[in-house]
This record gives structure tokens, sequence and C-alpha cells, in this order.
């Protein structure tokens, strides 16, 4: 496994470290950092596919907008007997 060692110093270690919970190490929360921000940008990049998709096919788009209509506070209408 490839790795390399960045360099923090000054203002930026010193917010970390207050930022980090105790018992996590430095090393260990830049790692959590920078996992949350590539799935942050991952999920955004999705989300500008789906936008892309839905605007490229109008039969998407109504089902979307009957989707949005919907009142997801009221209990589905269901066959008889269920409960």
């Amino acid at each position: 496994m490839k790795a390399t060692t960045i360099k923090l110093e000054g203002e930026l270690l010193e917010a970390l470290a207050k930022a980090k919970p105790a018992a996590q190490s430095i090393s260990s929360y830049v790692r959590e950092v920078l996992r949350h921000d590539l799935r942050r940008h991952k999920v955004a990049e999705a989300a500008a596919e789906y936008r892309a998709f839905v605007d490229a096919n109008p039969e998407e788009r109504a089902w979307m907008e009957e989707w949005d209509k919907a009142d997801l506070a009221k209990p589905p209408r269901g066959k008889k007997g269920r409960s």
C-alpha cells in the first residue's frame, strides 16, 4: 500500500487538535475528515449525474414530479385486511 506523509503545523495543527475527539489521534482524525470530504464530493457528482439523467428523460422527470406531490406522512393505500 502506498503511503505519504503530510506536514501539519501552526494554526492548522492547532485547529485540528481542538476539533478532534480527545481519544483520537491527529492522523486518524485527518484520515476520517478526508474520507468524509471525498464521500461528499462523490455524492455531489452522483447528484449532478442523476439531475442530468432526469433532465434528459421526460418520463423519469414526470415520475419524480408525481413523487414530490406524494403525502409521505399519510400511510400508503394497501390491500384490505393488512394492518
